[in-house]
This record gives C-alpha cells, sequence and structure tokens, in this order.
C-alpha cells in the first residue's frame, strides 16, 4: 500500500472516536430517525428508492444509512477500521440492512464484484485521494451501464485560501495555496484540529489539492457523461473562523457573499 494512504488509514482510525462523540455529527439524534443528508443532496440525486447505491468514503456510515432510511439498497466502504466498525454497529442497533467494506477507494474492484445503479460521494472525499484518474475508474468499474455518479465535495477554489489576521480584532482571506494539483500532496505532521471541536489529532496525514479541470477531465477520460455542475457560496461547516450559520444549517462567509464558490455538487452517468 502506498504509505501516504496508510498514514491517512491510521489518521482517520484517530478521528473516529472523536467525531462518533462530537455535538457535530450528533449520533443521538441520528438513532433517533434524523437523516443526515441535505436537501440539496437528496433533490440533485433524485429518488432512489428500491436502487443499488454505492457509497465511497462513507467514513462511520449515517449518510449510508440515511439513503437507506429512504429506500436504497446502500453498501458503504470507507478505508478506517474503526469507522468501519461503527458503522457496522450503527446498522445493527438500527436494525438496517446496510453492508459496510473496509477498503481504501483504489482496491474497490478487486473485493466488490458488484455494480450499482448509483455511486455516491461527498464532504471532504476529494482531498485525501493522490490520483483522481484512478479513482474515476473505479467509478466507472462499479456503475452499471446507465447508473448515475454523484459528487458533493469543497469546490477547490476554496482551499486558496486561509483566514489572516489584519490588525487586533479583524482578518481577512488571503490566497496563499496554489489552486493548481501537485502530485506529491502536502504532509501535515500531526497535532492539528479535526474539524468537529478542539480535540488535536496526533497522527499525520496527506492531502492532495485537485483543479476543477482535474476533477471533470478525470470523470470524462473515465468513459463518464457530466450531467451539471454546479457551485454554491456556501459550505458544509465552518471552514473559515469569521463564517456565519444561517437558518438554512449552511456557512457562510458574509464579507464575501455570493463571491467565492464553496462547494460544489456533480453528477454524472455511464
Amino acid at each position: 500500500m502506498d504509505v501516504r494512504i496508510e498514514t491517512n488509514r491510521r489518521n482517520w482510525n484517530d478521528r473516529t472516536p472523536i467525531h462518533v462523540a462530537s455535538d457535530f455529527y450528533d449520533v443521538e439524534s441520528f438513532k433517533s430517525g434524523r437523516i443526515t443528508l441535505p436537501d440539496l443532496e437528496v433533490e440533485e440525486v433524485g429518488d432512489v428508492d428500491g436502487l443499488s447505491l454505492l457509497h465511497l468514503q462513507c467514513h462511520f456510515g449515517m449518510d449510508t444509512i440515511s439513503w437507506a432510511r429512504i429506500g436504497a439498497k446502500a453498501t458503504g466502504v470507507d478505508i478506517s477500521d474503526h469507522a468501519i466498525e461503527t458503522a457496522r454497529e450503527l446498522n445493527h442497533e438500527l436494525g438496517m440492512d446496510v453492508r459496510f467494506i473496509r477498503s481504501n477507494v483504489y482496491d474497490v474492484p478487486s473485493i466488490l464484484d458488484q455494480q450499482f445503479d448509483i455511486v455516491y460521494t461527498a464532504v471532504g472525499v476529494l482531498c485525501w485521494l493522490p490520483d483522481l484518474t484512478a479513482w474515476a475508474r473505479v467509478i466507472a468499474r462499479q456503475l452499471k451501464p446507465g447508473g448515475t455518479f454523484y459528487l458533493l465535495d469543497s469546490h477547490p477554489s476554496s482551499h486558496v485560501f486561509e483566514e489572516v489576521e489584519i490588525s487586533g480584532d479583524s482578518s481577512d482571506l488571503k490566497p496563499l495555496n496554489s489552486y493548481f494539483p501537485d502530485g506529491k500532496g502536502i504532509r501535515y505532521p500531526g497535532g492539528g484540529y479535526t474539524y468537529t471541536g478542539p480535540q488535536r489529532i496526533q497522527t499525520p496525514n496527506y492531502e492532495w489539492q485537485h483543479s476543477m479541470s482535474e476533477i471533470l477531465n478525470a470523470i470524462i477520460a473515465a468513459g463518464l457523461k457530466v450531467e451539471f455542475l454546479h457551485e454554491y457560496p456556501f459550505a458544509f461547516f465552518k471552514a473559515f473562523p469569521q463564517m456565519q450559520q444561517r437558518a438554512d444549517g449552511w456557512w457562510y462567509l458574509d464579507n464575501y457573499d455570493g463571491n467565492i464558490p464553496l462547494i460544489f455538487s456533480l453528477k454524472a452517468t455511464k
């Protein structure tokens, strides 16, 4: 295994119990019936009732189980041992019939000889993948003819900016990172925060920047037809300290309202 991917597996093993216990994920309300999927996703994916769905990079399974709650025959895949163990425990406790498999994305075709009506992946996924060409081939391999691929993730342009202090009581966004991809990736030494709260993750990790053209070209090269690409000026979580959450549940940069794309969605067919 690529040492970078193995390092990330360990990192996500360390993140998982922190995430499960966090208010951010609110596992108890999920157990009580909450659907964790944003309306945006449900509307853009469309009716899943009775359809087979493969969820790549499913973390500990709440979104995967949510798809099953609204009718899909769902399978979740994740690289983290602890995430898949937790997903299976949740599935059993809730009496659901969702299959969970421990694997990195690139190995899926060698362990899952099945094609699906829908391949789905969302929210903080692409930055963990060094090779989008191989990733897109996996998606095409796992899709039935006529099947649908759906992706929702942070917009590549949002990774360019960092929030920096400009005076004692104010800050601003500065373009400090390259928009364009670097195949080597960035190694973070550990000790940084995860997105669910103040806890630090001591394990190092690798992340990769991917441009929009790289994403689109990988999908096209895999033989998929892009049906739409949507861009939105809000985020899944408080990605920058100055962000504010609105009544719709999304996080906005009020100082740049509507001017910077922060997430995007893409739908393609085989």
